[in-house]
């Protein structure tokens, strides 16, 4: 694999990318074709949870419209993908007062025994309280984490694990305070991931204002209960597919740069920030540099990966289909965060299960000169910790990864929810995600060097 040696000084880099890197950001601020495809993704197509009738047609119209843009050998890589489905659910408060709960069941959770069921509910702020409680506390019960958002990556625990920790002290169900710093009685799914060693138990998150009442009641010592009922289940594994397109490198074809999110989401809302304006921005921004007649020395791949809200086998099927080639994977980039307003890109030099090793020195200060073509938009920041879900697989490889970073101001407002619809998509900011895009993409692919992953930066 080709190392930096041959890279330009800094200047020499900004100043031979200026020019195109212009072009192809008047194009895409100027474009509305991408925002028209999220909009017919979102309202036409809809949600589209693994295993659903409505992926089956976003996957097949994605490859239709890949082609319609003009891209080279867009095909489909078959991925076997988990089946669940939520089926009718409500949780309704027993005592001390009578009420429906503001509830979402979480994704590949088990069913209530047939009915529901009916229990006393303990509430704790975090795992220390749990653990403080023991099973004579817990056993019989529904555990109530009420753990206040401190930022997704530490409070999302209590979703994927809490359901288990609660099971191996003998609860018969658990709760979770939705994942987000706002209150507006809007519950947020999301999966967790059982304990094999432990009993499956049936699992929703509340609203954080219910989640709240009922930490009321307990420090009131006034006892809780709650009826739950839910008749989710899994069926077999369904067949489904990552898309992907190309431009083709005109020096250097073998090697890739890849871009793109995963076109799956859950089955409430219409998946329009997570990650419809992901998949989209990535296509519209290799959509404008195929229109603007470039072709870089080496390939640019958008893909749409499937299944990454509850397995991760898409990412895992496009490692697998790669194969021995991973060597000429120059870089990856996913868009998963929302389309908020752009600031930058985050790097890591891969070899990580997510965000990778620290990414090299001099490779970042190549990233650097990259954004500073991107200022104009307020997308030129380049800090550390690229990656995500999609290309973690690939990144262990020891592939360089980046993550396409926003503003992020209320992308967990909507994450997860009902409200993760178009509306939330702000066209103007949607264009920039696009030009930040195709800018880092085509010079990635078109420059001399190569910046580093973690292999390639201990030898």
């Amino acid at each position: 694999m080709a190392l930096c040696g041959g890279l330009l000084s800094a200047q020499t880099l900004t100043d031979q990318y200026r020019s195109t890197a212009g072009r192809l950001i008047d194009t895409a601020l100027a474009d509305t074709e991408g925002y028209a495809k999220l909009a017919y993704l979102c309202d036409r197509v809809g949600n589209r949870l693994s295993g659903s009738e409505s992926l089956t047609r976003a996957i097949k119209w994605s490859e239709e419209q890949m082609k319609r843009d003009g891209l080279s050998n867009v095909r489909t890589i078959p991925v076997k993908v988990p089946h669940w489905v939520r089926g009718a659910e409500s949780a309704r408060l027993i005592a001390p007062e009578t009420k429906p709960l503001h509830m979402l069941g979480l994704g590949m959770s088990v069913a209530t025994p047939p009915g529901g069921l009916t229990a006393d509910v303990v509430v704790v702020s975090d795992f220390a309280e749990l653990d403080k409680l023991g099973a004579a506390g817990v056993k019989g019960k529904i555990v109530l984490y009420n753990a206040p958002y401190k930022g997704y990556g530490q409070t999302v625990a209590y979703r994927q694990s809490g359901p288990s920790r609660a099971a191996a002290l003998g609860a018969v169900a658990a709760l979770v305070r939705s994942v987000t710093p706002l209150a507006m009685q809007t519950p947020h799914t999301g999966t967790l991931s059982y304990d094999e060693a432990q009993p499956k138990i049936p699992a929703a998150a509340i609203s954080v204002e219910d989640s709240m009442m009922l930490a009321r009641f307990a420090q009131q010592h006034t006892p809780i209960k709650v009826h739950l009922q839910m008749s989710a289940h899994l069926e077999p594994d369904a067949d489904s597919f990552d898309v992907m397109g190309e431009i083709p490198g005109k020096e250097h074809p073998e090697q890739v740069v890849v871009l793109g999110g995963h076109i799956d989401s859950w089955d409430v809302g219409r998946g329009a920030q997570d990650d419809g304006s992901g998949i989209m921005a990535s296509l519209e921004a290799v959509a404008i540099i195929k229109k603007l007649g470039l072709q870089p020395r080496r390939t640019i791949r958008v893909v749409f990966w499937v299944n990454e809200e509850n397995g991760g086998r898409g990412g895992e099927a496009y490692r697998d289909w790669v194969g021995s080639k991973i060597g000429d994977h120059v870089a990856a980039i996913e868009m998963d965060g929302g389309a908020e307003a752009p600031r930058g890109f985050g790097y890591g030099g891969g070899g990580g299960r997510r965000g990778g090793a620290s990414g090299d020195p001099k490779s970042t200060a190549m990233l650097q000169e990259i954004g500073k073509l991107l200022e104009r938009i307020g997308a030129g920041e380049i800090a550390p910790g690229g990656g995500g879900s999609d290309i973690s697989p690939i990144m262990r490889e020891g592939v360089p990864g980046l993550a396409e970073r926003t503003s992020g101001a209320h992308y967990f407002d909507w994450h997860h929810t009902e409200s993760d619809t178009l509306d939330k998509v702000d066209p103007e900011d949607f264009r920039k995600n696009v030009a930040a895009l195709a800018v880092m993409s085509y010079v990635l692919a078109d420059m001399p060097g190569r910046i580093m992953g973690s292999r390639q930066a201990t030898n």
